[in-house]
Parts: structure tokens; C-alpha cells; sequence
């Protein structure tokens, strides 16, 4: 009686591990920490997507390592936001073979797109495509919503896509499709995680909105023009930003403007990021009221990972409100 209790038992144990075993797992490729992330939760269970500007690099700055070429030759999916972010990615795309899928995530469906902001607060971008177009003074939320999904243009909007928990959705749902048509053996898995994301990210734009509603009004200055998303969904007060490409250091006349912006808000908050000239925010706040605070918006000092795109938005929102909870 025992034994055959026992074969009873053994039975759907053996047919469940055999009914949840997958496929062999395609070989993905992802550009930045953030991507990775929502493609790594995606694939949960089939397999880990590989990860090009690891550590504290920085997309804007990176350059590619023989590693990152291989990386890319062996791979049967690529993804990447677009050119306008990695830039240095698109000769080796065009490189590799004709059999790897390359899926440009900035074109997914369903995105809002926003202009680069310019004037005032916000330095030109020196940037040919997209001269001419109307100045932003860093708080016209009805500006930047008009300007939402205009046509792709290299360069012509802003890349950091990621920094709306909408358009992550969107993102992954991009993602979703593309695993699905290139992996059809795991598209049950790829859609049951991508379901499960999708609620996940619902949540965590809840929870944001709660930790951001009491300081948002309070204005403050950034180090690089990279949170127009975020602003545009939690409707916080960037207030002007230090640089607008990260690339170029901003000169002594663009310091002195920036100083004043500060001096004209009176107390306010001014945000470093870990890879970029951290003493210039020591610089534009000497001598004011204004503290300094630390966002991260490309992850650098957080580990790659499933719940590294979670981490990183509670982190940004978490950063602000200590920062300007502090003002009097």
C-alpha cells in the first residue's frame, strides 16, 4: 500500500518538472541596465539575457570591448533603445549577423515620446535635428504634453524612456512580441512573466505617486536633462539642469547661470549622478541654501538584475523626497 501511495505521489511530480521544462534558451543581448532588467523578468525561467554597459558606465560615454563584440555576433535577439542613447551601438548592429533579430525599443507602440527642452534653464543641445524648436522654461508640464509622440527622429527626442513606468510597459511589451516570434518553443513563459510585469509596474507607479505627492511641488535642478519622463508622469518641478548632454562639461558661464537659477528659488535641491563631475553641484550650491542629493537614473550603482528597474525607481523617487524634505 505504501509503495503504491508512493508511485501514486511520484507521478505528477515527474509530469509537472517535465510540463515546466523549457527550450533551449535563445541567446539575448540587452544595451543598458534598465532594458535588462524588464527583458531578464520577461525570460524568467527560460533564461538571463546578457548585459553590454555593465557597472557604473554610462551609455553616453561608453566605449565597446572585444567581450561586447562577441557578445553581440553569438546573439539570435538584440536589445537596445536606439541610437539616440547608444550611440556607440550602431555600427557594431549593422555588423552582426543577418539571422540576430535587433529590436530598437524607442520604437516600440504606445510610447510617449517628449522633446528635448531648450532655453532658459535648459542649455541648447547642439544638435541639427531638431534647432528651432520651442523653449521649455523646465515647468511647462501642458508644453511637454503636447509634445508627446511626434514622429522618430534620430535625436530629435529625449531617450530616457524607461523613467515612465507607462512606457517601461510598453517597452516590455515590445519585448514580449519580439521573444515570442523568435523563441515560439517558451512563448507561454514569455507571456505569463510579461503579465506579471505588467501588474508589477501598475504597482509600482502607485507606490511612486504616493512617495513623490508630498514634495512635488518643491522645484529643483538636476545635473543632466534626463528626467522629462518622470517629471511628465509624477508631475515634479525640475527646475532647470546643470548640462543637458552629459558628454560636455559646462563652462563657467553656464555654472554662474545655474547658480542664480538656484539663488532665484531660494532653498532648493540640486542632484548629482554617480558617473558625472559630482563637484560641480558642490560648485552651483556654495554659498546658498540649497543641499545636494544624488538620482541615478541609468542605474550605475545598482546591481543588474530583475528588480534592478524597480530599485531604480523607487531610488530616484525616494532620493527627491529626502532631498526636498529637508527644505525649509
Amino acid at each position: 500500500m505504501k509503495l503504491a501511495m508512493a508511485l501514486t505521489l511520484a507521478i505528477p511530480a515527474a509530469f509537472f518538472a517535465e510540463a515546466g521544462r523549457t527550450a533551449d534558451a535563445p541567446v539575448v543581448v540587452t544595451s543598458i541596465k534598465p532594458v535588462h532588467s524588464l527583458v531578464s523578468a520577461i525570460m524568467q525561467g527560460v533564461g538571463t539575457p546578457e548585459l553590454i554597459v555593465d557597472g557604473a558606465a554610462s551609455p553616453h560615454t561608453y566605449n565597446m570591448k572585444p567581450s561586447n563584440a562577441r557578445a553581440l555576433q553569438n546573439a539570435k535577439v538584440v536589445f537596445w533603445v536606439g541610437p539616440g542613447l547608444e550611440a556607440f551601438l550602431e555600427k557594431p548592429l549593422q555588423a552582426i549577423g543577418s539571422d540576430a533579430v535587433v529590436a530598437e525599443l524607442d520604437n516600440a507602440p504606445g510610447l510617449t515620446k517628449l522633446k528635448f527642452r531648450e532655453g532658459g534653464a535648459f542649455e541648447p543641445h547642439h544638435d541639427g535635428d531638431h534647432e528651432g524648436e520651442d523653449q521649455h522654461d523646465g515647468d511647462g508640464h501642458d508644453d511637454a504634453h503636447a509634445d508627446a509622440d511626434h514622429d522618430h527622429d534620430h535625436g530629435a527626442f529625449d531617450t530616457h524612456l524607461w523613467l515612465d513606468p507607462q512606457n517601461a510597459k510598453a517597452m516590455a511589451a515590445e519585448i514580449t512580441t519580439t521573444l515570442v516570434a523568435a523563441d515560439p518553443a517558451n512563448a507561454l513563459i514569455y507571456q505569463g512573466n510579461a503579465k506579471l510585469l505588467d501588474d508589477k509596474l501598475d504597482a509600482l507607479d502607485k507606490e511612486i505617486t504616493a512617495i513623490v505627492s508630498p514634495v512635488k511641488d518643491k522645484p529643483f535642478i538636476v545635473f543632466h536633462d534626463a528626467y522629462q519622463y518622470f517629471e511628465n508622469r509624477y508631475h515634479v518641478r525640475v527646475a532647470g539642469s546643470i548640462t543637458v548632454s552629459p558628454e560636455t562639461v559646462p563652462g563657467a558661464e553656464r555654472i554662474a547661470e545655474i547658480k542664480k537659477k538656484v539663488g532665484e528659488l531660494g532653498a532648493t535641491c540640486v542632484f548629482a549622478e554617480p558617473q558625472f563631475q559630482p563637484r560641480l553641484v558642490d560648485v552651483v550650491i556654495e554659498g546658498t541654501k540649497a543641499k545636494a542629493g544624488v538620482l541615478d537614473p541609468e542605474a550605475a550603482t545598482l546591481d543588474a538584475g530583475t528588480d534592478l528597474y524597480f530599485n531604480l525607481m523607487r531610488g530616484i523617487a525616494n532620493s527627491m523626497k529626502d532631498c526636498l524634505s529637508r527644505q525649509s
